[in-house]
């Protein structure tokens, strides 16, 4: 049986404010205080599992035991067909340059991988999320969220972030990127881990 919040406080196991306003505004918790790991001065830990579900699970049982709160985490990623589905839980490494994360350069990489193979279009992908509430005691909540698609080239749009310029949703014509925040929000990987977690946990 699934485990109630009922505390005050919850702690998203991120050091990125971008991601703390996504969640707060996914959760919709009126009433209880939605802290960052970041802000409480924790630490980040080193994920090294070959799984979404391992690498949330390491960042929500580290937040957990470090503040004495529950804590929520995600791992999440893109994983494309045509590339046996990387890049998976290294999405955020192929972004990894000298200066810091560069997605142009990782969307970059991705078609060039694509063209090198001559996958033929349509290019079938999927946003992967994995969420987990984990509270001091051990026990934890997995809510998993998958956004089917399809990707395109040249990237299209300036909003969202990462991969969202070349990512087109199952039944969409537009990209992350070129959809307003309220519709890609609905949407999202994310928001459908979200919504699972929340009925789990949260109503």
């Amino acid at each position: 049986m699934s485990r109630r919040f009922t505390g005050e406080r919850l702690v998203l196991a991120t050091h990125n404010n971008g991601k703390l306003e996504e969640f707060v505004a996914l959760l919709g918790l009126p009433g209880t205080a939605v802290l960052s790991a970041g802000a409480l001065g924790l630490s980040v830990p080193a994920e090294t599992e070959e799984s979404f579900l391992g690498n949330a699970r390491i960042k929500a049982r580290t937040a957990a035991m470090a503040s004495g709160l529950p804590a929520l985490a995600d791992d999440s990623g893109l994983e494309v067909e045509g590339l046996g589905g990387q890049p998976g839980v290294h999405t955020a490494d192929w972004a990894e340059g000298p200066d810091g994360r560069d997605f142009v350069m990782a969307m970059e990489r991705v078609h060039q991988q694509l063209m090198a193979k001559a996958v033929p279009q349509p290019w079938r992908a999927r946003f992967r999320c994995l969420l987990v509430l984990a509270w001091p005691d051990g026990h934890e909540e997995v809510a998993e969220g998958i956004c089917e698609g399809s990707l395109v080239w040249p990237r299209r749009g300036a909003d969202g972030h990462g991969f969202d310029p070349m990512f087109r949703p199952e039944g969409h014509d537009l990209t992350f990127a070129e959809m307003p925040f309220s519709l890609k929000n609905r949407l999202s990987h994310r928001a459908r881990a979200v919504g699972i977690l929340r009925q789990q946990c949260f109503t």
